[in-house]
């Protein structure tokens, strides 16, 4: 029996499947990582090859997150395969819903949470809620409710992280004592840097747990030599009784924090990567300024005058949790101490 040789198409027939979501999601780290189109394809296995990979990137745009999303490209692909898209909210009770409370400011996950609450029996995922959201199912562009307004849906965890040496070493929020997350205690604050893309300069913004003081300083640059001076200049006034803890992200610009602690003798603890919740009247605070100063401000051209114009008018909004009074007043009240303008 003489047995015939097959052609390369002959053997790999039958081998090729659609890419999977898996699939998509490794293309996506290693074009980012800079990998190209023969090097994804040898890495995904499974008969691909690069032609197959260039397609589904489409072409060679230009590379980083954003470019080519492994989730929206899946869902086209669904979409196309089977003719129809997929909405993923289930009926017009939860996409209503959905809708009314996104416009009240309300995050997917808060909605999630208390859909079954007020309407017993029906459930959705928050994902369900970004998907749609993102899929522009509905009418109406939903993007601009969203806590954070991203145009485009950036997968948690593709960011790359900043390393650092001797990051692992940092003094850790874990470490940091409890009563500090129950507010009572006066001394506790939280710092950050709000960042202009048009300037090298950024604003550092310091708050106070208990009493919701804040802080604002300019600084000249990102470096951690500003920070610590900033964060040294504003807190200098304040009596050492009063100067407990700082917890900061691990941005570069935060790892002057031994001088800080030398300087106020203060403690400072590090939240984990990527965790803003953690320093979740910080990340509020930022809010508050960008009322003032949005994104794409130039803050070369705010003047210190501007800065201190908007740090008063936060310390003197009357709070609901005080009983209308403002956190200056508290603060006179309870330590004795007074900052003036």
């Amino acid at each position: 029996m003489v047995k015939t040789k097959k052609s390369n198409k002959q053997r790999t027939k039958g081998l090729f499947k659609q890419f999977s979501l898996d699939d998509r999601i490794r293309i996506e780290i290693k074009y980012r990582d800079g990998y190209n189109m023969r090097e994804i394809a040898e890495y995904l296995g499974n008969g691909r090859n690069a032609s197959s990979v260039c397609r589904e990137i489409g072409g060679k745009p230009n590379k980083g997150i954003g470019k080519y999303q492994a989730h929206i490209n899946h869902e086209k692909a669904l979409g196309k395969r089977f003719g129809k898209k997929t909405v993923r909210l289930k009926n017009d009770l939860i996409r209503n819903y959905t809708i009314e409370k996104l416009k009240l400011g309300w995050s997917p996950e808060q909605i999630a949470i208390r859909l079954p609450i007020d309407h017993p029996g029906e459930s959705i995922s928050y994902e369900a809620i970004y998907q749609y959201v993102y899929a522009r199912h509905s009418k109406e562009d939903l993007r601009q409710y969203l806590p954070r307004r991203h145009r485009r849906r950036y997968k948690k965890g593709f960011r790359k992280g900043h390393t650092f040496p001797h990051s692992d070493y940092l003094p850790s929020i874990e470490d940091r004592p409890t009563k500090v997350n129950q507010r009572k205690e006066i001394g506790h604050f939280e710092d950050d840097c709000i960042v202009s893309r048009q300037s090298k300069e950024r604003i550092k913004s310091i708050n106070e747990r208990s009493t919701g003081v804040v802080f604002f300083g300019k600084m000249k640059n990102g470096t951690s030599e500003e920070s610590t001076r900033v964060v040294c200049e504003r807190l200098k006034d304040i009596p050492s009784p009063y100067l407990k803890t700082l917890t900061r992200d691990r941005g570069t610009e935060n790892m002057g924090w031994q001088d800080i602690e030398k300087d106020l003798s203060i403690k400072v603890y590090f939240a984990h990567a990527y965790c803003s919740q953690e320093r979740g009247s910080n990340e509020n605070l930022n809010g508050l300024f960008r009322r003032f100063f949005p994104k794409k401000t130039d803050f070369a051209k705010v003047t210190d005058e501007q800065i201190r114009n908007v740090e008063y008018l936060i310390n003197t909004r009357p709070r609901k949790r005080f009983g209308g009074k403002t956190p200056l007043e508290v603060l006179l009240e309870r330590t004795g101490v007074a900052i003036t303008y």
